[in-house]
């Protein structure tokens, strides 16, 4: 995994005396980064360098737009398990249109959109030189944000629905909670792509009536509250087949609510933690109804998978894209400039189940 280093950032602001720039223009790249790992609204810094010369390998890409995730949050803090060597420019997703290309570079040229593949490339600047084999062309008419986004929320939704359940291809039902985060807002558009049904729980909010609308316009079959949960009989009153595979971003009771409803033999996929809480299973579910745990993590996916394995599941997904049947999730996108806004967003709650900020560019 490549990591960005200074040793090719050349800051305005050091002297002739120290740095010899050799390069035959100037071209300055306007970046966020970090020397030490904390609170990102304290340690995250706006500074500008000067781009190096392009090796032979290398893509000079002009960004475009690159989303804020929680991830990128962990990392700055130091708490994902990704590490990264310090000085830093944080993001791990993001579309730009190359500018330039090294003398070896194939199959890339000015003018493309590319996303940026591999997680710890830094997109958080506005222009940015990348190794080629961290990138992928994708089509003109693919939206933006959708560019931006793809590689971790689309794609995690896709491998959850496609590894651990035959349920594209047996019709299985599929039940998950935070579907209204931007990892479950891709699942229910997927599962509605392939004609799956999905039950989906949400916490009760003054908007809930609003909430439920907008992920059933999304392809939600049924969208209910945790409480809900607790007391519905559309599995009971056989509305709908018990679920064969639970994805599980919340913990703790959300969880253990969920597992109540599986069929035999079904399976929990945990991806994430937001309650803090500890996933607990009891152990009759274990042996009396040959239940299976599992925990997906897209970076460790993506470290083992073939360039085959990978190049399919993009490709698909950026069908789905261009097709009109994934869509990107609430988002707002944010001037560069005011890069704090959508950092303070991601650090809240709301940056796992609310709107998701986009750093713009442009």
């Amino acid at each position: 995994m490549a990591l960005l280093s200074y040793t090719k950032l050349l800051p305005l602001a050091t002297t002739a005396k120290n740095y010899v720039i050799t390069a035959s223009r100037s071209l300055v790249s306007k970046q966020l980064v970090y020397t030490e790992f904390g609170n990102p609204l304290d340690v995250v810094k706006f500074r500008e360098y000067v781009v190096p010369p392009l090796g032979s390998q290398d893509v000079l890409v002009r960004m475009l737009a690159a989303p804020v995730n929680p991830a990128d949050i962990n990392t700055i803090q130091g708490k994902y398990p990704v590490k990264v060597e310090l000085p830093c420019v944080p993001g791990n997703e993001g579309v730009g249109t190359v500018e330039e290309i090294g003398k070896e570079v194939k199959g890339i040229s000015p003018g493309d959109k590319v996303i940026v593949t591999k997680p710890v490339q830094g997109t958080w600047r506005d222009i940015a030189s990348f190794k080629q084999d961290v990138l992928k062309v994708v089509p003109n008419e693919l939206g933006l944000v959708e560019a931006a986004t793809l590689t971790v929320n689309p794609c995690t939704a896709f491998r959850m629905l496609s590894d651990f359940k035959p349920v594209r291809e047996k019709g299985l039902v599929v039940i998950q909670n935070g579907a209204n985060s931007a990892c479950g807002q891709n699942v229910i558009q997927i599962c509605k792509a392939w004609g799956i049904k999905n039950v989906n729980i949400v916490r009760n909010r003054p908007e809930i009536n609003e909430l439920k609308q907008y992920l059933q316009n999304l392809g939600a079959t049924y969208v209910l509250t945790e409480e809900e949960l607790r007391s519905t009989s559309i599995f009971k009153d056989i509305l709908i087949e018990r679920p064969s595979l639970a994805l599980n971003c919340v913990g703790g009771k959300s969880s253990l609510e969920m597992l109540r409803h599986l069929q035999h033999s079904g399976s929990m996929v945990t991806y994430g933690g937001m309650s803090r809480d500890p996933v607990t299973v009891p152990t009759s579910a274990y042996i009396f109804k040959n239940f299976s745990s599992y925990g997906f993590w897209m970076t460790a996916w993506n470290e083992k998978a073939s360039s085959i394995e990978k190049d399919k599941m993009i490709n698909e997904v950026i069908s789905l894209m261009t097709e009109d049947k994934l869509k990107a999730p609430v988002h707002k996108m944010v001037k560069f400039d005011n890069f704090a806004e959508a950092v303070g967003n991601a650090l809240t709650s709301k940056g796992f189940t609310g709107c998701k900020y986009v750093l713009d560019f442009c």
